[in-house]
C-alpha cells in the first residue's frame, strides 16, 4: 500500500478512569476504569484512516503485553503499521482522568516512543506520502529527521505540538508547513495567551514563521491563519461525553480532508472540525474517532465561517 498520510509518533496504552470530580491531593475517589489503544501518533493515524485516507503509522513499542497488542489493533483499522521493537524500553502508557464535566487530566509515560531513531524512519517509508504528521510525544530529533525527509520528497509537513513542554525544540517550525496547536499550546508557542480577538490571534500566528497556522478553539471551532488572511470556522453543538483525543481527531481528520479536497485548507479544516466534534460524543481516544460518512453527515447539517 502506498500511503497518502504518514504519521510518525507515539503509541501508548490508555488507562482511563472516569469519576464525578477530580481528586484533590491526597484524596481517593471512586470511579470506573477502561483500557484501550492510544498515543497521539496512533490516534491521529486512526482518525485519518477512518476518515478515508490511506495511512501508514511509524512508531515504536517495547517487548511487553501492551506492545504485543499494538500491531494487531492498527492493522484492524486498515493502517500499515511499522513498529520498531525497543526491548530495553516499555511501551508507552497514559493515565487519563475524566470528570463529570467531561474534562480530562492526563499523565503520559512516552516509553519506547522516545527511542525512535532515524533508522526506524527511512525515506522509503515516506515516499509517495502527500502529508507527513509529527507530534510532541516522540522525540525532537526524529521529528526533524522525518520532516527533512518529507520536504525532500515533496510532502506537506504537519506538526501538532502536543504535549507542549518546556523542552519544545522550536527548530522544527522551520521545517513545518502547517502547525495545529490548541489554545494552551498556542500560548506556549507565542509566549502569551491568545485572547478573544480573532484578528489578534491571526496576528500572533504570523509571528511563528509557519505558512499555515490552525488554532483549535474547543467548542468554538478553529481559526485558520495564512499569509493572506484568516478564517474562523465555527464549532458544532454536540453533547460532550469525553474530550480526550479531540485534538487528535482534528489533526487526523484535517489530514484526510487535505487529501480528499486536493489541498483546500478551509474545507480540510471544516472536515477536521467535524471529526473532533463527533469524537467528544463518545468515550475513549482511538475508539472515539469517527468514520468519513459520519463526518459528511454532520457537515451537511451546518457550516459557518468568518474570514478576513
Amino acid at each position: 500500500m502506498k500511503p497518502s498520510v504518514v504519521v510518525v509518533g507515539s503509541y501508548v496504552k490508555d488507562l482511563s478512569f472516569r469519576c464525578g470530580r477530580f481528586p484533590a491531593a491526597g484524596e481517593t475517589v471512586i470511579g470506573t476504569f477502561v483500557a484501550g489503544p492510544g498515543g497521539k501518533g496512533s490516534n491521529q493515524a486512526v482518525a485519518a484512516a477512518r476518515a478515508g485516507a490511506r495511512t501508514r503509522f511509524i512508531g515504536a513499542v517495547g517487548k511487553d503485553p501492551f506492545g504485543a497488542e499494538a500491531a494487531g489493533f492498527l492493522r484492524s483499522e486498515g493502517i500499515d503499521a511499522r513498529l520498531a521493537a525497543k526491548p530495553r524500553e516499555s511501551t508507552g502508557a497514559a493515565a487519563i482522568l475524566v470528570d463529570g464535566e467531561s474534562q480530562n487530566e492526563i499523565i503520559v509515560a512516552i516509553g519506547a516512543s522516545a527511542a525512535i531513531t532515524a533508522r526506524d524512519v527511512p525515506a522509503a517509508l515516506l515516499r509517495g506520502a502527500r502529508v507527513v504528521i509529527c507530534q510532541g510525544e516522540a522525540n525532537a530529533a526524529i521529528n526533524r529527521h522525518a520532516f527533512r525527509l518529507a520536504r525532500r520528497l515533496g510532502a506537506t509537513t504537519l506538526l501538532n505540538p502536543a504535549p507542549m513542554g518546556p523542552g519544545f525544540d522550536r527548530r522544527i517550525l522551520a521545517l513545518t508547513d502547517i502547525v495545529i496547536p490548541n489554545e494552551s499550546e498556542f500560548a506556549a508557542l507565542t509566549g502569551r495567551p491568545p485572547g478573544r480577538s480573532l484578528r489578534g490571534i491571526h496576528g500572533m500566528c504570523r509571528t511563528l514563521g509557519v505558512a499555515t497556522v490552525i488554532v483549535t478553539l474547543g467548542r468554538s471551532g478553529c481559526l485558520v491563519s495564512t499569509g493572506t488572511g484568516w478564517t474562523a470556522i465555527a464549532g458544532h453543538r454536540v453533547r460532550a461525553v469525553d474530550t480526550t483525543g479531540a485534538g487528535d481527531a482534528f489533526v487526523g481528520g484535517f489530514a484526510a480532508g487535505l487529501i480528499r479536497y486536493g489541498g483546500d485548507l478551509l474545507r480540510a479544516a471544516a472536515f477536521g472540525n467535524a471529526a473532533a466534534a463527533l469524537s467528544v460524543t463518545r468515550p475513549g481516544t482511538a475508539p472515539s474517532m469517527p468514520r468519513g460518512r459520519e463526518i459528511d453527515r454532520l457537515l451537511r447539517t451546518r457550516s459557518g465561517a468568518r474570514s478576513s
